[in-house]
């Protein structure tokens, strides 16, 4: 049966967070419920952890095709991590919206603001020029983060101190988001998260055409 497109024009939607407040399981939950959202999957030069999967998880890649990738402008935006490239495919994102499907990137707030250079510079008919909705996830408190990066029991005191001065850095880029939701009940910020994606979907700005009752 051939899929019928949406009556809104395909959607980006990016969420940022600092680390531990809770972004990759809101994402999760969001993908579970709404299949017609494409979960864009990074490339990465780093080696796979435990329980990692290929295609799921991460694009595990050499360093030497990543770069070549990246020269051939084959990814909306990359970055370097602790030594290691990580980047976002264009050709999945391309092929899942082709199909009539929004996209869903989970991006620190380095790689959500290449994405918004990347759309906002995309001449007229490039397929990445989309409407784009970024959301912020925070938690209620720095000392919530931190005690839940405590709890969390994965890493260090001396590494959970430099990821709360990663994280105060990131939450100072809020203003830049359309969009805050504030993670204190997972089930509430949940709904928060769904409702934006409602609402963005039904804006009359963004319908794919008129309307004749």
């Amino acid at each position: 049966m051939k899929k019928i497109k949406p009556s809104w024009k395909n959607i980006i939607f990016v969420v940022s967070a600092p680390s531990g407040a809770g972004k990759t399981t809101l994402c999760d939950k969001l993908q579970t419920e709404f299949k017609d959202i494409h979960y864009a999957i990074t490339a990465t030069t780093r080696a796979p952890r435990d329980g990692e999967i290929e295609g799921k998880s991460y694009y595990f890649m050499t360093r030497e095709d990543f770069e070549k990738r990246l020269s051939e402008g084959g990814f909306i935006e990359s970055a370097v991590v602790h030594g290691n490239l990580y980047g976002s495919p264009k050709a999945p994102v391309i092929a899942a919206l082709q199909e009539g499907n929004d996209v869903l990137m989970n991006l620190d707030v380095q790689g959500a603001a290449a994405v918004r250079r990347h759309i906002a510079g995309a001449p007229e008919g490039d397929p990445l020029k989309l409407h784009l909705v970024d959301i912020f996830v925070v938690p209620p408190s720095t000392e919530v983060l931190r005690n839940r990066l405590v709890v969390r029991g994965t890493d260090s005191i001396d590494v959970i101190e430099r990821r709360m001065e990663q994280a105060r850095k990131e939450i100072s880029h809020w203003k830049e988001y359309a969009y805050m939701v504030v993670n204190d009940d997972l089930a509430e910020a949940y709904d928060n998260m769904r409702a934006i994606i409602l609402a963005e979907r039904h804006r009359i700005a963004n319908r794919r055409e008129e309307y004749h009752g």
